[in-house]
């Protein structure tokens, strides 16, 4: 059997190897480096869109698939790194008749308030706010943001504790529920403006506004009770 012809590995050869590998991690480490560059240079374009004051209240999905063409899809780990650090929210907005998604920056002082919410949270609150005094009802809410009313009851819970948001019943329907930013006060078309004391105020409003009549001729109805004649009473002297 005629013996095995072995490769004979010479100095040259192991070092020509050894620079093939050597080159290899550094277009690996090259790569690496221009990706993370990329996405940091992609991250600051996304920023400085967002910052435009046309821009303030948000900028839609669609508008960004249009701004950003190919480097669209890149966004995703941008935008996610954004709103787990709260610097960025995402909110549903209805644009003829079609929910679409919405991205805004946060400030400082609004990162800080969220800070700690998931992603569900901070997308009820954004909803909520840019209902101003006016509110939104639960189920408007619902059907903006597209949350299973188990979850969203939780966040109405964590959002109230918080003190970020707070429930108004309005008097055009009192059995549902409104919500709005805590610190706001509610518009006057929803409580009743300056008869709004309690719901027997604003029973006896039309009586009193259809007649005319002079607070000694005056009759309540008979199923108001002395307390609320007295409370009804000392409204009327308030407003007149």
């Amino acid at each position: 059997m005629p013996p095995i012809k072995r490769p004979i590995i010479t100095a040259s050869t192991s070092a020509t190897k050894r620079r093939r590998t050597d080159a290899a991690d550094s277009a690996i480490s090259s790569s690496g480096n221009n990706s993370d560059e990329e996405l940091s240079l992609l991250q600051s374009r996304f920023i400085s869109l967002l910052s435009l004051p046309e821009h303030k209240k948000g900028i839609s999905n669609s508008d960004l698939k249009s701004h950003f063409h190919d480097d669209y899809t890149k966004l995703v780990s941008i935008i996610n790194e954004l709103t787990r650090s709260s610097k960025l929210t995402m909110s549903k907005v209805n644009t003829n008749g079609v929910n679409e998604v919405f991205f805004s920056l946060l400030t400082e002082e609004e990162a800080t308030k969220l800070e700690g919410l998931d992603a569900h949270s901070k997308m009820v609150y954004r909803v909520i706010e840019s209902s101003g005094d006016k509110g939104i009802w639960t189920v408007d809410i619902r059907a903006q943001t597209n949350i299973p009313q188990g979850t969203l009851t939780k966040v109405f819970k964590q959002l109230e504790t918080r003190r970020l948001i707070k429930p108004i019943k309005a008097v055009t329907a009192k059995t549902k529920k409104l919500y709005m930013l805590y610190d706001l006060q509610p518009a006057k078309e929803i409580t009743g403006g300056p008869w709004y004391v309690s719901p027997y105020i604003t029973s006896f409003l039309p009586e009193y506004v259809d007649f005319k009549i002079s607070p000694g001729l005056f009759q309540l109805p008979t199923l108001a009770t002395p307390k609320h004649t007295r409370l009804f009473h000392s409204t009327l002297l308030k407003v007149h």
